[in-house]
C-alpha cells in the first residue's frame, strides 16, 4: 500500500510540474511546512504548488481532477481554524501571485492578486490617503486571498467592517475548471451574473426555492462569520454573489483575482486608552463608545497586558482609537469621548498622541494571540474558541457566563479582542495531548456552542469555522440551514475537491490534532528548556504558527531582530515557523523520517543565523537558537563535522594558541596561503581573516598591573572574552578606562580557581593557563559536551568571585547573553549556574547600576549602528540607551542582524545571505547617516561586518567615552 501511494504522489507530482511553470514539489520539507497553520489542527498534503497566475491554477486545478487530488489554496498560513491544511495538494500563493495589478485612487479600488500582503497593498493606497479596511493582527504577512477566503475584519472593523464589505468583485476557478466572475447584481432572467449556465441557473434555481429560510435563518451582528452567507443573494440585498463567496474557506472556487474597496484614512489619530475595574466592566461599557464614531473599541485585561507603560489605573481597558482632519481635531475628538465615559464608570483614562506611544500598545494588542498562548504559570494555552461573536450590547452577561462555563470545565484563559463588535479572542489551557483532556475540550466546544447561541452570536466572529467550529454549525443554523450549505456546496463542488473537511460535512473538532504524532515522553536532550519543563517537543509546541516571522519588512521604528534569515530569502523554510515545524515534523516522523539525522531540518537550520531574536520578538518565545544547537549537537553526535566547526568552534583554543605568534599569523593572513588556511578551515573566500592582536587584552591588563596597582573603588570583575581579548584588545582597555574614571576597580578572573575567593594578583607566566570561556561558539556549532566543559570550569573559577556581590561586566554582548543564558540552561543541574547569570552586567548596565552618580564625557552628536541581535534579544538596551543619552549622543540604533553572526558569516556558502542581512538595515542605516555621526556597535561580529562591507568603522560606546576622557585630561 505504501508503495502504490508513493508511486501515486510520484506520478502527480510529475504531471504536476508538466502542467504548471511555478514550482512543484513533494519533497518531504516542503510538504512538512505545510502540514499546518496557526491552528490544533494538521494534515499532511501530497503536494505543494506555486502557481505563477490563474493559468497556471487551472493547470493545477486540471491535474488534480485527473488523479483526484484535493486542493486546498493557502496564503500565510496564519489561518486558526484549521482551513489552510490539506491532505491533497497546497496551492500556495505567497511566492509568485502577489501583484497589486492596478489601483485607482478615483474609484477608490484595487484589483490584486490572492497573495498580496496587506500591509503591502496599504502602503501602496496609503500614498493616496486611502487604506483596506479591514486589518487583522497579522496585517504585516497575511494575504488577501486569505483575508477574503476566512472574510477577515481587524480592529478598526467597527468603523470598516469585514473583507465581506469591502470586497467588489472576485475571480475565481471551480474545481471542475469553470472560471467564475462574481459581483454584484443579476442578469435579464434575475440570476448572478458572472456564471457559467450550470451555475447560474442553479444558484438561481436555489434561491428562488429557499427565499423564506435564508430571510429568516441568520442573526443579525456586525461580526456574523459563521457558515456560508447565502442570504447575500437575497434580491433585497443586491443578489451580491461576491459577498456570499466570502468567507467560504476555499471550498467553493480557488481565488485567482479580487477587485478590494478602499476607503479614506484620517489625517490624524489619536488613542483614548480608558481603564475599568475588571474586563466585564469594559465588555458592559464597550457598546456605549460606538455613538462617538470611534475606529477601534478593542479590549484588554491586566492579565495579558501585564506591566505596560502609559495605560491608567484599572484591571481591564478599552483602547479607543479616534480619528481627525488634524491632530486637534483627533484629540478633542478622544478628550470628549474620555469624558463622556468617565461619566459611565472609568477607573482613568489616557489619550495618547504620540505614534510611538500609540504603536508601542498597538503592538501588545497584535502580539496578544501568542502571548495568550502561555498562561501566567508558563502552562500551555490554545485556539479552538479563539473568536465567537455576540451583540456587541450582550458582551457583558456573554462574558460572564463565559468565565462560568471556563471554570465549570476546570478551564482557564485570557480574553481580549474587538469588544466593540462584541468579538471575543481567547486562548485556553486545553489539554490536547491525552484522551481525558481531549475529551473536555470536545465537550466543552459543545457546551460553549450552546451558550453562544443564546446570547444570539456566531460561532466564529472574525476566522472562520474551518474544522474547529464547522461541526457545531447546526447549533447556530439547525439542520435546514445547515443542508442548504451542503447543497450550496455541491452545486458548486459535486467532486467535493476543494477544501474538504471544512464548512460541509466536516471532519470532527477532536480530529487531526497536530499534537497526537509527537512523542508521548520527553525525548532526551541537552539544555535544560525551563519555560518548558525540559520537555523539547513542549518547545517546539510553543510555535502557534502566527508567523510574525514572516514580516518581510520592519515596522517603522521598530528595534525587532527576527527573523534575518527569512527577510533574506522569503523562503518558509527559513522562518523561525517553518523551522519549528520542520522540528515538529522530526519529531512526528510522518514526514521527517530520519530523527536527528534529518537533512531536511539540517537544510532549514543551516541558515539559521543563530541571532536570538525570536527569543524576544516571538510572541510565544519560540528560542531557535538554542533549537539549532541541540539539533547539531544530536545531528554530528559520533559523525564528522564540518570544517567550519573544527575551526570557527573551537575559536577559543586556536586563538589561545596562535596568540605567542600574532605578528606571524598577521604576515600569513596577508600571503596566498590565507586561501588555502580559509578553504581547510571552511571559511567563506570572501572574507578578510581577522588580524590578531599582537598583545591580548589580558596581558596588557597584567603588565599594567605590575606597573600600577588599581586605586580603591567598588570591585567589578571584567570578563575578558575571546574576542575582546585576542581580537579587539582596545575596547578592553577602553572600558577599565571609564570604568575606573566612574569610580570603579574593574579586576580581571584568575584562570583557575584560588582558595579563599581572594581576588588574584598573578604574575605574567600564568597566562599560559587555558583562558576562561563562556562557551559561545561551542554552542553556536552544537558542541554542546565541549561547551558544558568549559563552563563548568568557568563556574569553578567565578563562583567565589561573585559571592560576595560582584558584577561580572561582559563588554561582547553575545557572550553576556551566553552567559546569562545558554549557561545556566544547559548547565540546568548545577545550581551555581542561575547566579552566575544574575551578576552578569553589560558595560552600561554597570555604570548604572554601581556608578550611578558618575557623570559621562558630553560628546553632543548624533549616532547610528546597530544594537547586537543578543543583546536586544537577551539583555535588553534601555541602559546603554540612557547612558548614550547622558552623553548627549543622540538617535537611535537601527534593529535587525549584521548578518555575519558569528561563525554564519564566515562559513562558506553564507556570503551571499551575510551581505543580504546586513543590507536589511544595518548598512543602510551608516549609509544614510550625515557626516561627523558616531558609528556605534558593541558587538564585534558587527563590527567586522562594516569593517568588510562598508566605509565607515564601528567602535565600542566604551573606546567613544574612552576617547573624551582622553581629551578631557589632555
Amino acid at each position: 500500500m505504501a508503495d502504490r501511494t508513493e508511486t501515486e504522489k510520484r506520478d502527480l507530482t510529475k504531471d504536476l510540474a508538466a502542467a504548471v511553470r511555478g514550482e512543484v514539489s513533494s519533497a518531504a520539507a516542503d510538504r512538512a511546512l505545510m502540514t499546518m497553520d496557526a491552528s490544533n489542527y494538521r494534515r499532511v498534503p501530497r503536494a505543494v504548488v506555486a502557481p505563477r497566475d490563474a493559468e497556471d491554477v487551472a493547470a493545477a486545478l486540471r491535474v488534480c481532477r485527473e488523479h483526484g487530488v484535493p486542493v486546498v489554496p493557502r496564503g500565510a498560513g496564519t489561518s486558526i481554524a484549521g482551513q489552510a491544511t490539506g491532505v491533497g495538494v497546497v496551492l500556495d500563493f505567497t511566492r509568485h501571485m502577489r501583484r497589486i495589478v492596478s489601483l485607482d485612487p478615483a474609484a477608490r479600488t484595487a484589483v490584486v492578486e490572492p497573495g498580496v500582503i496587506l500591509d503591502d497593498l496599504r502602503a501602496a493606497a496609503g500614498a493616496h490617503g486611502l487604506t483596506f479596511g479591514p486589518d487583522p493582527s497579522t496585517h504585516s504577512r497575511c494575504t488577501l486571498g486569505g483575508m477574503i477566503g476566512n472574510n477577515s475584519c481587524g480592529s478598526h472593523s467597527v468603523a470598516w467592517g469585514t473583507a465581506a464589505d469591502s470586497v467588489r468583485e472576485l475571480e475565481l476557478l471551480t474545481y471542475g475548471g469553470e472560471r467564475v466572475r462574481a459581483g454584484r447584481g443579476t442578469g435579464p432572467t434575475g440570476a448572478p451574473t458572472g456564471l457559467p449556465p450550470r451555475l447560474r441557473d442553479g444558484v438561481k434555481a436555489l434561491v428562488d426555492a429557499e427565499l423564506a429560510l435564508l430571510r429568516t435563518g441568520y442573526p443579525d451582528l456586525p461580526r456574523r462569520i459563521s457558515g456560508y452567507a447565502l442570504d447575500a443573494l437575497l434580491p433585497e440585498r443586491g443578489t451580491d454573489l461576491a459577498r456570499a463567496l466570502t468567507g467560504s474557506e476555499g471550498t467553493l472556487g480557488v481565488l485567482t483575482e479580487a477587485t478590494v474597496r478602499l476607503v479614506e484614512t484620517p489625517a490624524a489619530r489619536v488613542l483614548a486608552v480608558l481603564g475599568y475595574p475588571d474586563e466585564s466592566a469594559a465588555a458592559e461599557a464597550a457598546h456605549t463608545l460606538l455613538p462617538h464614531k470611534p475606529m477601534t473599541v478593542e479590549g484588554m485585561a491586566a492579565d495579558l497586558v501585564g506591566s505596560a507603560a502609559g495605560l491608567p489605573e484599572g484591571g481591564a481597558w478599552l483602547f479607543v482609537e479616534m480619528g481627525g482632519a488634524s491632530p486637534a481635531e483627533a484629540a478633542a475628538r478622544a478628550e470628549a469621548l474620555c469624558r463622556a465615559a468617565a461619566a459611565d464608570g472609568t477607573t482613568g483614562h489616557a489619550v495618547v498622541t504620540d505614534p510611538a506611544g500609540q504603536r508601542a500598545l498597538w503592538r501588545i494588542r497584535e502580539d496578544a494571540s501568542g502571548t495568550a498562548t502561555r498562561m501566567p504559570d508558563g502552562s500551555e494555552a490554545w485556539p479552538g474558541w479563539e473568536d465567537c461573536a455576540v451583540p456587541p450590547a450582550r458582551l457583558g452577561p456573554y462574558l460572564r457566563d463565559f468565565r462560568a462555563l471556563l471554570a465549570q470545565h476546570g478551564l482557564r484563559g485570557t480574553p481580549y479582542g474587538h469588544f466593540g463588535d462584541g468579538c471575543i479572542h481567547i486562548r485556553i489551557d486545553f489539554d490536547l495531548l491525552t484522551p481525558p483532556g481531549i475529551r473536555r475540550f470536545r465537550d466543552f466546544s459543545h457546551d460553549l456552542a450552546d451558550l453562544v447561541v443564546a446570547h444570539g452570536g456566531s460561532l466564529s466572529g472574525e476566522h472562520g469555522d474551518g474544522q474547529a467550529r464547522a461541526e457545531l454549525l447546526p447549533k447556530m443554523y439547525g439542520p435546514e440551514l445547515v443542508g442548504l450549505f451542503g447543497r450550496f456546496k455541491d452545486l458548486w463542488d459535486p467532486a467535493a475537491g476543494l477544501n474538504p473537511g471544512m464548512l460541509v460535512r466536516p471532519d470532527r473538532l477532536d480530529d487531526n490534532l497536530r499534537f497526537a504524532p509527537l512523542p508521548g515522553r520527553p525525548v532526551p536532550v541537552e539544555f535544560g528548556y525551563p519555560h518548558d519543563n525540559g520537555d523539547f517537543s513542549a518547545a517546539v509546541r510553543r510555535c502557534v504558527g502566527v508567523a510574525k516571522c514572516r514580516n518581510e519588512k520592519t515596522a517603522a521604528g521598530s528595534a525587532d531582530v527576527m527573523c534575518p534569515s527569512f527577510r533574506a530569502t522569503g523562503e518558509e523554510q527559513h522562518s523561525t515557523r517553518g523551522r519549528a515545524r520542520l522540528l515538529h515534523e522530526m519529531l512526528a516522523g510522518e514526514v521527517i523520517t530520519d530523527g536527528w539525522r534529518s537533512p531536511e531540518v539540517h537544510d532549514a537550520l543551516d541558515l539559521c543565523l543563530s541571532c536570538k531574536g525570536c527569543r524576544s520578538d516571538c510572541p510565544v518565545g519560540v528560542d531557535m537558537a538554542t533549537y539549532k544547537a541541540e539539533f547539531l549537537h544530536h545531528h554530528y553526535e559520533g559523525r564528522l563535522r564540518p570544517a567550519a566547526h573544527y575551526s570557527m568552534g573551537r575559536l577559543p583554543q586556536w586563538l589561545h594558541a596562535a596568540a605567542p605568534a600574532a605578528p606571524a599569523v598577521n604576515a600569513l593572513a596577508r600571503t596566498p596561503l590565507a586561501a588555502v588556511a580559509k578553504r581547510l578551515a571552511g571559511v567563506a573566500p570572501e572574507r578578510p581573516l581577522p588580524a590578531l592582536a599582537t598583545e591580548t587584552f589580558t596581558r596588557w591588563w597584567w603588565r599594567r598591573r605590575r606597573a600600577a596597582p588599581p586605586a580603591d573603588g567598588r570591585t567589578v570583575l571584567l570578563w575578558p572574552d575571546t574576542f575582546t581579548n585576542h581580537l579587539s584588545p582596545q575596547v578592553g582597555r577602553a572600558a577599565v578606562r571609564v570604568l575606573e574614571a566612574a569610580g570603579l576597580r574593574p579586576l580581571l578572573p584568575p584562570t583557575a580557581p584560588l582558595p579563599g575567593g581572594a581576588l588574584p594578583q598573578p604574575a605574567l607566566p600564568r597566562l599560559r593557563r587555558t583562558p576562561l570561556c563562556c562557551g559561545l561558539t561551542y554552542v553556536s556549532t552544537g558542541q554542546l559536551d565541549r561547551a558544558r566543559a568549559v563552563m563548568r570550569r568557568t563556574l569553578d573559577v567565578l563562583t567565589p568571585l561573585l559571592a560576595a556581590g560582584r558584577p561580572l561586566v561582559v563588554l561582547e554582548p553575545s557572550c553576556a547573553a551566553a552567559l546569562r543564558t545558554d549557561l545556566p540552561e544547559l548547565l540546568a543541574d548545577d545550581p551555581r549556574a542561575p547566579r552566575l547569570a544574575a551578576s552578569v552586567r553589560t558595560f552600561a548596565q554597570t555604570l548604572e547600576d554601581f556608578a550611578p552618580d558618575w557623570r559621562p564625557p558630553r560628546l553632543d552628536r548624533p549616532v547610528a549602528g546597530q544594537t547586537h541581535c543578543h543583546q536586544h534579544a537577551v539583555l535588553g538596551d534601555a541602559a546603554d540607551r540612557r547612558l548614550r543619552e547622558r552623553a548627549g549622543l543622540t538617535g537611535q540604533l537601527s534593529g535587525g542582524c549584521c548578518g555575519l553572526a558569528g561563525n554564519f558569516g564566515f562559513e562558506r556558502g553564507h556570503y551571499d545571505i551575510s551581505v543580504a542581512c546586513a543590507e536589511d538595515q544595518l548598512l543602510p542605516a551608516v549609509r544614510q547617516s550625515a557626516p561627523g555621526t558616531e558609528i556605534l556597535a558593541d558587538g564585534f561580529s558587527c563590527r567586522t561586518q562594516l569593517d568588510h562591507l562598508g566605509d565607515r568603522p564601528a567602535r565600542h560606546l566604551a573606546e567613544v567615552l574612552a576617547e573624551a576622557l582622553g581629551e578631557a585630561d589632555a
